[in-house]
């Protein structure tokens, strides 16, 4: 058996007071909320373990999930370590997302009262694990934080996180049930559509269903981009809208406007993808159909020799130089406005990974307040930069959001930023700060 965390009590004061349950590879919690945290958090969690978590919350409600520490071993697909959630108590429904490194999964919503956790480590030494609170409560209770749930009106709308102040987060799934009456059908129509673009729509999408069920065979339409999608229309009086994003790029989001109508009044939609086709695993072959109805055997493949089994240990990449040091914002806006060798506030317009962890960060600029040899690039009365962030998490910048960057730049130009310099979010109080502080000599 494991011993796994499904207790604890969390202050202001960050002290964490943690009762041990027996996990025998379960944990069964039906309360109206409480915490879950890997095993003997917050230290760090055993390696070869795995335990499940099964969370009911009373009828009526569904299941809000909020990550508040999380810290696994990382990788890009999630092969060692990870943390997977479903949207009930069952590997066959839809699943959440599966989640590992250091960035903290965005709020997950179940469209039920159950949902299930389950968390599995390797060989290997990993992080602290997760801490996590689970609570029931009513769809939309905070329009920025939660999404999903079900919807019963006879028409209504449904749209991203933070929509339309902000772009969506990162790392978040979650999934609308619309049932109408019997004797109707569903008509979406979408206003606005911008989320990260890709051929396969394998990173951030939007997919309709018909039915309430997660089932590629009853999939309307899988959605990525920013060209909103043709009108949907369902074959029947329930529909599962299904949201994902990943862990790298986000966008403004969407929104979508549903009705129900009578049915026979429109043709149901099909196949109506950006996606060129359904992104699942390929199917197994099987028995090919003559058209009298006779199953064809297919023709066995010739053998070929089974290769050896090379057990590759994991290479685990050389730390960044830069990245070593802890990530913390020393100094202030005025200790730092004079070492600082370009001073500007902007908006983060995109992320590209670079070498050794780095990552260049491409700017708008709202306003210049020291510039030096900063490259600035002017497409008529918009000007932007692009700057080397030394370390990806130090600072730990994020597309869409605006800042005040202040760092060093180089004999060609380039600016970077390394994890000393100062980075701040920017907000209206700071512009006057750094008028005045433009206007002193250094």
């Amino acid at each position: 058996s494991l011993n796994c965390s499904s207790s604890l009590s969390f202050s202001l004061s960050l002290s964490l007071s943690l009762s041990l349950s027996l996990c025998p590879l379960t944990l069964t919690l039906s309360t109206e909320s409480g915490f879950v945290a890997s095993e003997d958090f917050p230290t760090h969690y055993k390696p070869n373990s795995k335990c499940t978590w099964y969370i009911t919350v009373p009828e009526g409600h569904v299941v809000m999930l909020q990550f508040r520490i999380f810290d696994l071993e990382a990788d890009p697909t999630c092969r060692y370590d990870y943390v997977d959630v479903y949207n009930g108590h069952s590997y066959t429904v839809q699943k959440l997302g599966r989640f590992c490194g250091t960035f903290r999964p965005g709020a997950l919503i179940s469209t039920s009262n159950t949902m299930m956790l389950e968390m599995a480590s390797d060989s290997s030494k990993g992080g602290r694990g997760f801490l996590a609170f689970f609570s029931g409560g009513k769809p939309h209770v905070d329009d920025n934080q939660f999404c999903g749930g079900r919807l019963t009106a006879h028409q209504g709308s449904v749209k991203t996180p933070n929509w339309p102040d902000l772009d969506y987060p990162a790392g978040i799934s979650c999934s609308w049930h619309i049932s109408v009456a019997t004797n109707m059908i569903i008509e979406v129509k979408f206003e606005k559509l911008d989320l990260e673009a890709d051929m396969y729509c394998r990173y951030d999408y939007v997919a309709l269903f018909n039915g309430g069920e997660t089932d590629n065979s009853r999939r309307i339409g899988k959605f990525c981009g920013d060209s909103p999608p043709e009108v949907v229309v369902t074959n029947g009086n329930e529909l599962l809208v299904q949201f994902v994003s990943d862990l790298s790029v986000t966008g403004s989001g969407f929104l979508a406007h549903y009705n129900s109508i009578s049915r026979g009044s429109r043709t149901a939609t099909v196949g109506l993808d950006t996606a060129p086709g359904p992104q699942v695993d390929p199917a197994p072959v099987r028995p090919r159909t003559s058209p009298a109805g006779r199953v064809r055997p297919v023709p066995k493949p010739r053998p070929t020799p089974k290769p050896k089994l090379v057990v590759r240990p994991k290479v685990t990449p050389k730390p960044n130089p830069h990245c070593v040091q802890s990530c913390r914002r020393t100094g202030t806006l005025v200790t730092s406005f004079c070492p600082s060798h370009f001073v500007v506030t902007g908006k983060a317009t995109s992320l590209t990974p670079g070498a050794h962890g780095s990552v260049d960060v491409d700017v708008t600029i709202i306003k210049t307040y020291k510039a030096g040899r900063l490259n600035i690039t002017k497409k008529g009365k918009t000007m932007s930069a692009t700057i080397t962030a030394q370390c990806a998490k130090c600072p730990a910048l994020r597309k869409g959001m605006n800042y005040v960057l202040m760092g060093q730049v180089d004999e060609r130009g380039e600016a970077t930023l390394s994890p000393s310099d100062f980075v701040l979010l920017h907000k209206a109080v700071h512009d006057k700060v750094l008028a005045n502080l433009a206007k002193r000599q250094c």
